[in-house]
Parts: structure tokens; sequence; C-alpha cells
């Protein structure tokens, strides 16, 4: 409870001082809108179906292309942990391009795929794919030889080690090689939505591009939040129980 309440005044305070700046003047009203302006254009939004709407369209892109790179990368990881040849080729070629910024591949992706939601899934899997594969790489590489060694001695063997010994213990590297994928994967998709139009759907990227456009800072600023709002829901939900769990599991809960 205490905790809870540390962080509402910690929260409050960011907006106290971001109305304390709006009163001063420090920038124009028109560029530093009050938190009072920004909440009446997320209410209004949310009445007429904008906003939520908008975060449908978003979060099924998101999660579509999110599983599709995970389903590549977690097996594209293991392969090149266990076969020093992909590891040169591949992990390689997954290191370089993870530190490509994602919004290089939207113009390759307007190229092969138009303004179509393959566009954008092409995009969001190239911003979660590499990291999943290094993140596996490293997880495998980093466990230590004697999990292996203790299994094969008690009669493991091939698919049955690499299943039951290698990849559980490996889990906890692979959990933040999956955190890692979902920032990238966000960060792909706002580019993707900001500089691709699709007349199937307007995500929070065109919402935000929207307000750009027509300098409205109290629509950039509100859908900015709604985002971080997003983010932070989904490392409650989706992460930290895993991490909670691999952590009790493995003996590093403090």
């Amino acid at each position: 409870m205490k905790r809870t309440i540390k962080v509402m005044l910690f929260f409050a305070g960011l907006v106290a001082v971001w109305q304390a700046f709006y009163f001063a003047h420090v920038w124009s009203r028109v560029l530093l809108p009050s938190p009072l302006s920004v909440g009446r254009y997320l209410w209004g939004a949310a009445l007429d179906g904008t906003l939520g709407s908008a975060i449908v369209v978003t979060l099924k892109r998101l999660l579509l292309g999110y599983a599709a790179g995970l389903a590549l990368g977690l097996p594209l990881g293991l392969l090149t942990a266990r076969f020093n040849l992909l590891n040169d080729t591949l992990g390689l070629l997954a290191l370089g391009l993870q530190t490509l910024p994602s919004v290089c591949w939207v113009p390759l992706a307007l190229l092969w795929f138009g303004q179509t939601e393959m566009a954008m899934l092409f995009v969001v899997v190239m911003g979660t794919l590499w990291s999943v594969i290094i993140a596996t790489d490293n997880g495998v590489r980093n466990i230590s030889p004697t999990f292996a060694r203790a299994a094969k001695t008690m009669g493991s063997r091939g698919l049955h080690t690499w299943l039951k010994v290698i990849l559980p213990a490996a889990l906890p590297f692979i959990v933040t090689g999956m955190k890692q994928g979902w920032a990238f994967a966000w960060r792909s998709l706002m580019a993707a939505e900001i500089y691709v139009t699709i007349l199937s759907g307007f995500g929070l990227g065109s919402l935000l591009n929207d307000g750009r456009e027509l300098n409205a800072m109290d629509q950039v600023i509100g859908i900015m939040l709604v985002l971080l709002f997003i983010g932070l829901i989904a490392d409650k939900i989706l992460f930290s129980p895993w991490e909670r769990f691999l952590r009790r599991r493995w003996g590093t809960a403090i």
C-alpha cells in the first residue's frame, strides 16, 4: 500500500511540474498544452471511439508481428548456439541488423509490400527477430556446462537435453530478450504507422502523426501518454510475472 501511494505521489508531482511549466510560459502554450487540455483530448477521443479503435488496430498488429518474430527468433537462436557455422553467419547478421534503426525497414517494406498490412507486419517482425535471436543464443552460451554434463550422465541425449535441460536453464536470458524484442517491436510499429497510411485501419501512430501535421500538441502528448501506459501494462502482465517466477525458480529473488 505504501509503495502504491509513493508511486501515485511521484506521478502527481510530475503532473504538478508540467502544470508549473505551463503557467510559467517557458514555452508557447501551443507547444506545451496543459495537463487539463491533454485530458480533454483523451476524454473526447475515448467517447467518440477514435482512441479505442486505434488501440485495437495497433495492438492487433503488434501482437501478430511480435508472435511471428518470436516463432522465428527462438528456434533460430537455438540453432546459432548449437552450430558454429550458423553462429558465424546468421549470428553475425543478427548482430548487425539489430543495430539498424527500425525506421530503416519502412521504405523497404513500402517498396516490397506497398500500403498494406503486410508492410506493417514485416517492419514489426524485423524489429523483433534479431534481438530474440541474439538473446536466445547468448542465453544458451552463458549457462553452466555442468547442467548438460550432469544430464548426459543420467542418460539424456540430443533433443531431450536441449528441450529439458538447456532451454529451461536459458529461460532468464530468453525472457530478457523477449522483453527487449517487445520494446523494439513497439518502436518499429510506431515508425511504420507514422509513415505508412493504410485505409483498412488507423492506429496510434497515425493519430500521433495527425497531431503533428495539425500542430495539435494536446493530441501528440495524449497519444504518447497512451503508448506509455500500454507499455507499462504490457510489462506488468506479460513479463513481470515470468521474471518473478524465474527469480524464485532459480533462487535469485531478493
